[in-house]
């Protein structure tokens, strides 16, 4: 049982059974990564019987754990004069190209050069803000070395109707990616619940705990017999879905430093996953609109060295 206390604070009896450490506890107790739970207690936010403690201290069944959670940090947004590739725009959206490397909302680590400051430049004030002040229009997200197309919402209307859409599956997201292995079949679906990853917290993984249904459909497009290139529909829209489900058949993505092998191709820099292909209905006319882009440079080349063995 938690009792959630004002001023964004927990308290806890521990009860595990089990002696834990602190730092893991607090990392489980307030949903946090393992790296925030650590840093959480190194401030001194988290008492074990009214004492500030350390990291590896070990609870005992029937310690009062107190974590107070401090407010989140407000950041100013200052717009950026950053080059986008736009790929449609008009009074009501935005399907923008991100590149590789690029950050799509600012977030500690990442405080500049994002998508969102791009686009604040480019739009000025006309941005959704139902997400607030760190994702204006940001509708969907697709991680900072995975390339390809996102649709930005330029009013609460638009955003309305488009957030409505990916809720509902209607929208159609279709990636490509260069896996390892030689995939079984031509074609599949992958359906497992992704959550948050029970000890690695800055992951996620196919687990049934405190987890949402996933399910990703797939077709092979080439076969170079150590790798495969594939084709993906998303049906739903978990955190690193694509990333996960594949690695959880045993065929993670190219260049994944997370979930893929140890040995990382680091000529590739990140995942070699694209997102090609984005179909809505527009918010305004109700006509279907279906953008794609190209493969980047560094997936085409990657599929020549494959198709050529030099891998």
């Amino acid at each position: 049982m938690i009792r959630y206390l004002p001023m964004a604070s927990i308290e806890r009896i521990f009860d595990d059974g089990e002696s834990r450490r602190l730092d893991v506890y607090t990392a489980s107790a307030a949903d946090v990564t393992r790296s925030h739970a650590v840093r959480l207690i190194e401030d001194g936010c988290v008492q074990v019987n009214g004492q500030i403690a350390s990291k590896n201290c070990k609870l005992k069944p029937g310690d009062t754990v107190v974590i107070n959670i401090p407010e989140p940090q407000v950041y100013e947004i200052i717009p950026e004069n950053i080059p986008l590739d736009i790929v449609y725009e008009d009074n009501d959206l935005l399907v923008v190209n991100k590149p590789k490397g690029m950050v799509v909302h600012p977030a500690a680590g990442n405080e500049t050069g994002t998508l969102v400051h791009a686009v604040m430049y480019h739009c000025g004030n006309s941005l959704s803000g139902i997400n607030g002040v760190l994702r204006p229009g940001i509708l969907h997200r697709i991680d900072k070395n995975t390339s390809g197309l996102l649709l930005i919402a330029k009013n609460d209307r638009a955003h309305l109707s488009l957030a409505e859409q990916i809720k509902e599956h209607t929208c159609d997201r279709v990636y490509e990616a260069v896996v390892y292995g030689d995939l079984k079949g031509d074609s599949g679906t992958i359906d497992a619940p992704i959550g948050r990853h029970p000890v690695k917290r800055k992951q996620m993984a196919v687990t049934d705990v405190h987890s949402k249904d996933a399910v990703t459909h797939y077709e092979v497009v080439e076969r170079f017999g150590a790798f495969t290139h594939v084709r993906l529909r998303l049906e739903t829209g978990r955190t690193h879905q694509i990333r996960v489900h594949l690695a959880y058949i045993g065929h993670p993505v190219a260049g994944d430093d997370v979930y893929g092998p140890k040995k990382v191709i680091e000529r590739l820099n990140g995942q070699c996953l694209h997102a090609r292909q984005i179909g809505f209905v527009h918010p305004s006319t109700q006509e279907r609109m279906t953008f794609s882009s190209d493969l980047p440079n560094y997936f085409t080349d990657f599929i020549e060295e494959c198709r050529n063995g030099n891998f």
